[in-house]
This record gives structure tokens, sequence and C-alpha cells, in this order.
């Protein structure tokens, strides 16, 4: 699987609440994402408004992602960072959030970002290479030749001094190859 994807994974829900499978290899592979993860983090945002991103690793540690919300809400959002690809610098973005069990597969060549929408925000990211701080890269989340439309104000964006100082796309020489596979918009599988 080389482009992001929503996945909706099975939900049991009785009088109690629910409960969900958010990672299943078997259905991951029947999905097409053939991926073994290798480390599984987790952020708190305390307030809306926290951007995190636009963040990748390099190659060799190139990683792969599986983004789930375990409490509040937040904007996702995948861009495309693959040298030679027509949708170079072009993203794709959903809204999760843990009442809705959505997950995002995000896999390397593409720069990941997100914003809170709320308060008290849980994120759970599966990642496919171990964190290298030498690998460690992004793109600045207000580049406008990307131009996403955040949905705050810049001066209301609460962001770390890491990511105020990340470089534009503009001068990134991408290590990431095309293959083939130009970004699509995100579909909710079942309201394609």
């Amino acid at each position: 699987m080389s482009l992001p994807r929503v996945i909706i994974p099975r939900r049991h829900v009785d009088n109690r609440g629910w409960l969900s499978e958010t990672f299943h290899e078997a259905r991951l592979r029947d999905l097409g994402i053939a991926c073994d993860f290798v480390q599984e983090n987790q952020s708190s945002s305390t307030r809306a408004g926290t951007l995190r991103g636009l963040h990748f690793q390099l190659p060799p540690a190139e990683q792969a992602k599986l983004i789930s919300v375990a409490r509040g809400r937040i904007l996702d959002v995948a861009v495309d960072v693959r040298r030679g690809s027509p949708t170079f610098g072009k993203y794709a973005s959903i809204e999760l959030s843990a009442d809705s069990g959505r997950l995002l597969y995000i896999p390397a060549g593409f720069a990941h970002g997100f914003i809170t929408l709320e308060d008290d925000v849980i994120v759970n990211y599966k990642v496919s290479n171990y964190y290298t701080p030498a690998a460690d890269g992004g793109i600045r989340w207000d580049d406008p030749d990307i131009g996403f439309p955040w949905p705050a104000p810049a001066s209301a964006i609460i962001l770390s001094d890491k990511d105020r100082q990340l470089p534009l796309l503009k001068g990134f020489d991408s290590p990431f190859l095309y293959d083939g596979n130009p970004l699509e918009p995100l579909n909710i599988p079942g309201q394609e």
C-alpha cells in the first residue's frame, strides 16, 4: 500500500460502551497494508489548537504510521513528499476521533501532521521503524506551497520550537521516490 488510507476497525457495542480492535495484522494485510510496526508512540495535547507536524523520517529509517485517537478529536493531514510525484506537495486530510474509531494509515513518503480540535487529546501512532534522531525530518506546517487550511488562525496555533524551525518544501531534496500512485482523496470505507 503506497497511499494514505482510512481504516474503520470492527467495533462491538453494547450497553456498557464499545470494544474496538485498533490493530489486527491479518485484516490490514487483507486491505493491502503489509507493514510491520515496531514501535508505538502516544502524544497528549492539553489544549485545542496544538499542532504537531509536518513530520517524517528519512531513509533508510523511513516510517509508515497507523494513527488513532484515544481521546478527543484531531484534523490529520498527510502531504506527498515523493520526488517525481504529480501530487508532490498536495495533501489529504480527515478528522479522526475517539468516537468515530477511524484509523489513518500513512506510508513512508508522506509528511504527517495534525491539529487538536478540542482540549485533552490523546493520539496513538504505530510506526514501522524505530525513532532515529539523525533521520528526523519535516516541512513547515504553514508552507505556502502546500497551503493546507488549518482550522485555526496562525496566532492561536500552539507549536513546539522544533516545528517552528522546520524548512519549507521548496528547499527539500526528497529522498522518497514516487511509486506510480498519485495521492488521492481519503475515502471513508463504505461511503465512497
